[in-house]
């Protein structure tokens, strides 16, 4: 709707951009910089973030960056509640067509891992995302599949993704055993002003807009009213993207930032 008004060759806050173009900030780094660590060391690792922080597309950045001859990927987003429905996925995931019972299932599981990693000297990268969702049940048998040779081995790297309410199933007694096996955590924090400053800058010379269109006060503006959270940057930014197309304007100001908010609000 506002592309040809600015003269765009894509929407600069969509959210399908090439994970080479995404914007890195000290989130990311940061992430990044703790999952590869995990690769040499290998198990669990837990990721928190509020809704809209950036962690499946910082997961996804991680995922597309992995060598194919030294790793394998697979990405799980949970939509299931029972202990069977996450065991169907997961073993779809890793090319198996699941047995009827769960424990047939189990043994598959950890079969096509155990034979990634140790016979064709592959590590199975498995990222399970809004793990917040989950039962005590499933985090359990998590724990129970993650377990190899009688825990003394990693054979992969289990990524458990969600928003901060996982910290509470893992607090209590039936998720202590698997917290206590986790090898390296991170939480989102969100882009700082600066990033959120380049974060726009970025998405907008991605967009064929290399001239300044959002002023430094109402970027400011955006960061606060955002947190810096990249879904709520591209969410207002689009806005009022928006409401200079209705109202003829060039220059996204302190105003514009007010009123996209006023629109986003009701």
């Amino acid at each position: 709707m506002f592309k040809q008004h600015f003269g765009m060759k894509t929407n600069p806050f969509d959210k399908e951009v090439d994970s080479a173009d995404l914007y890195a900030g000290s989130d990311i780094k940061e992430l990044d910089s703790r999952l590869k660590y995990m690769l040499d060391i290998r198990g669990i690792f837990l990721l928190v973030g509020e809704p809209g922080s950036g962690k499946t597309t910082a997961l996804r950045k991680f995922k597309d960056s992995l060598g194919p001859a030294l790793y394998k990927p697979f990405y799980i987003k949970l939509t299931t509640v029972t202990v069977n429905d996450f065991y169907n996925v997961l073993a779809s995931e890793l090319g198996e067509e699941p047995r009827y019972r769960k424990v047939d299932m189990f043994k598959q599981i950890q079969s096509a891992i155990a034979s990634l990693y140790f016979e064709q000297r592959i590590t199975p990268v498995i990222i399970a995302d809004e793990m917040h969702m989950a039962s005590s049940a499933i985090l359990d048998d998590i724990r129970l599949i993650c377990n190899f040779r009688m825990d003394s081995v990693n054979p992969y790297l289990f990524i458990i993704a969600g928003q901060p309410s996982i910290r509470n199933k893992l607090a209590i007694n039936a998720g202590l055993p698997l917290k206590q096996r986790i090898g390296g955590k991170y939480t989102m924090k969100g882009l700082t002003e600066p990033e959120t400053h380049e974060y726009i800058k970025s998405r907008m010379t991605l967009a064929g807009v290399p001239r300044e269109v959002f002023t430094d006060q109402a970027v400011t503006q955006i960061h606060l009213a955002s947190n810096g959270f990249p879904r709520n940057i591209n969410n207002i930014a689009n806005a009022c993207l928006m409401y200079c197309k209705w109202k003829n304007l060039e220059i996204v100001d302190e105003e514009v930032v007010y009123q996209a908010n006023v629109e986003l609000a009701l």
